[in-house]
C-alpha cells in the first residue's frame, strides 16, 4: 500500500490543480486507499505534531507560530491552504512527501477544524495543542457552544505533551481541571484588554443579568499588555518587550500571545534555548493570512480583506477596521464552509456604519444583511445577489477611495478569483 498511495495520491494532486479542483481530494483518495497515511507520515517528525483549533483566529495564529518557529531554523510542515479538514491535512502532506513518503520537517503545525480535529487526534496524537476560544460559530453543524467546548476539551485529553490554553475565555480556561497529564501552559490579556475580548457569556447577557463564574484566572506564560496602532507590548519571562506589528485587528494580536505560547514551547523542547530576539523578529515581519486583514491593492489603494463568520469576529472586526474615509462592501454567502445559519448577524451591532453607510451588498444572502442594517439605521447603497458583477461595481463606484470588503469564507474565496484578474493575489495552493 505504501509504495503506490503516494505516487497515486500525487498524481491526482496534479490533475486536480490542473483542471482547478478542490484542495481536498487528493487527500480523500489517499485516505480511501491507504488509511494509515497521515500517522506513519507523522509519527516519524522529532518534534511532533501541533494542532490549533477553536472558534476563531485559527488560520492566522497557525500562520504566526510556522514562522516563529521557522525563526529558530526549524523545518516546520503546515496546511498552508488553511484546509482544516484530515483530509486538508492529506493532501498538504501529499505535495510535500518524497515519492517514498518522506516528510523533511522537524514539526508539524496544523490547524484543524474543531470537529475534524477531533477525527485526527484520534489517529494521530498531537504533542501540543493550541486551544483558542469557544464563540457562537456554525450552529448548524455544531450545535450549542457547550459541544464546542467538549471537542476542544477531546483535542487536550489526547495531548501527550503540552496545551495552550486561553486565561481568558472561561470554557477554554476550565478544559485544564480535566486533564491529567500534559503541561498546561496560558496565554492571556491585560485587565485593561478584556472588555476588547468578550466571551460568548458576555456578548448573550442582557445589561446587568449575571453571567456564569469563570474559573480564577492562572498566570499566563505570555500576556498582551498593551496594543498600539502598529506596535505591541508582550510580558513574559518577568519583562514586557514591545515589537512592530504588520497584523491588523486586536484580534490577530491577541492570538500573536498564542502563537509566542506555543512557539516558546515547542523551541525550548528542543534544549538547545530559544532565540527570543529571533522570535520577536519574526513576529514583526508576519502578514495576515488570505483574507483575514490582507491588503491588496486595486486602482492604487488598498483594499482590504475581512473574513468574518460569527458575532464575535465580525465585531472585532468593525471594531479593529473604522469605516471612516473607507468605500465599504459585505458579501454574506450560507454554503457549508460559511454555515447555513446566518441568524448570528442579529447578534452584531453595525453603528459603527452608520455614518458613512454601506456602498455594496452582495453574496446568497445579501438580502438578509440588508435586512439586518436597516434595523441599526445604516444606509445601503446596492444590492447584488452575484458577486462578480457586484464587486466591478463597488471598484468603480469606489474610485478615489480605499476599499474595505468584509466577508464570509466561500465569499472571500469568490472575491480573492476576481480580484485576482485586476491585481496580484497572493496565490494559496
Amino acid at each position: 500500500m505504501l509504495y503506490f498511495s503516494v505516487p497515486l495520491g500525487k498524481l491526482v494532486r496534479r490533475v486536480s490543480r490542473l483542471r482547478g479542483g478542490g484542495s481536498a481530494l487528493p487527500g480523500l483518495v489517499v485516505e480511501k486507499i491507504d488509511p494509515g497515511f497521515m500517522q506513519r507520515t507523522l509519527s516519524e517528525l522529532p518534534l511532533g505534531v501541533a494542532v490549533v483549533s477553536g472558534t476563531n483566529g485559527k488560520t492566522t495564529t497557525t500562520k504566526m507560530v510556522v514562522e516563529l518557529l521557522e525563526s529558530q531554523g526549524l523545518k516546520v510542515f503546515t496546511n498552508r491552504t488553511g484546509s482544516n479538514f484530515t483530509r486538508g491535512v492529506a493532501a498538504a502532506l501529499l505535495g510535500e512527501v518524497d515519492w517514498r513518503g518522506r516528510l523533511d520537517a522537524d514539526v508539524a503545525v496544523l490547524e484543524l477544524d474543531e470537529a475534524h480535529a477531533v477525527h485526527f487526534v484520534n489517529k494521530v496524537p498531537p504533542r501540543y495543542s493550541l486551544l483558542l476560544n469557544v464563540l457562537r460559530d456554525q450552529l448548524d453543524r455544531f450545535g450549542e457552544i457547550d459541544k464546542t467546548a467538549d471537542l476542544l476539551q477531546h483535542i487536550a485529553s489526547k495531548t501527550t505533551g503540552t496545551v495552550v490554553l486561553n486565561r481568558e475565555d472561561p470554557r477554554v480556561a476550565r478544559i485544564a481541571q480535566t486533564l491529567d497529564g500534559p503541561e498546561v501552559l496560558y496565554f492571556g490579556l491585560d485587565d485593561s484588554l478584556l472588555s476588547t475580548f468578550p466571551n460568548d457569556d458576555d456578548m448573550r447577557a442582557a445589561p446587568g443579568s449575571p453571567v456564569p463564574a469563570a474559573p480564577a484566572r492562572a498566570d499566563a506564560d505570555v500576556v498582551l499588555r498593551r496594543v498600539g496602532a502598529d506596535d505591541a507590548d508582550f510580558e513574559y519571562d518577568g519583562a514586557t518587550v514591545t515589537t512592530a506589528m504588520k497584523l491588523r485587528g486586536v484580534y490577530n494580536i491577541f492570538n500573536a500571545a498564542a502563537a509566542l505560547t506555543l512557539a516558546r514551547a515547542i523551541s525550548g523542547a528542543r534544549g538547545t534555548g530559544t532565540d527570543q530576539a529571533g522570535l520577536l523578529t519574526a513576529l514583526s515581519k508576519v502578514a495576515p493570512a488570505f483574507g483575514r486583514g490582507e491588503s491588496l491593492v486595486v486602482d492604487g489603494l488598498p483594499l482590504e480583506l475581512v473574513l468574518v463568520k460569527n458575532p464575535s469576529g465580525f465585531r472585532l472586526g468593525l471594531k479593529s477596521f473604522p469605516a471612516a474615509g473607507y468605500a465599504t462592501m459585505i458579501a454574506i454567502n450560507d454554503n457549508y464552509a460559511d454555515g447555513r445559519d446566518m441568524s448570528w448577524l442579529w447578534d452584531v451591532e453595525f453603528d459603527t456604519l452608520r455614518d458613512d453607510g454601506v456602498d455594496q451588498l452582495t453574496g446568497s444572502r445579501a438580502y438578509d444583511m440588508a435586512l439586518r442594517l436597516q434595523y441599526d439605521d445604516v444606509a445601503i447603497g446596492a444590492v447584488d445577489t452575484e458577486i462578480a458583477p457586484a464587486l466591478a461595481a463597488f471598484i468603480r463606484g469606489g474610485q478615489g477611495k480605499p476599499k474595505r470588503i468584509f466577508c464570509t469564507y466561500t465569499a472571500m474565496l469568490a472575491i480573492r478569483r476576481e480580484l485576482s484578474k485586476i491585481t496580484t493575489v497572493e496565490v494559496v495552493s
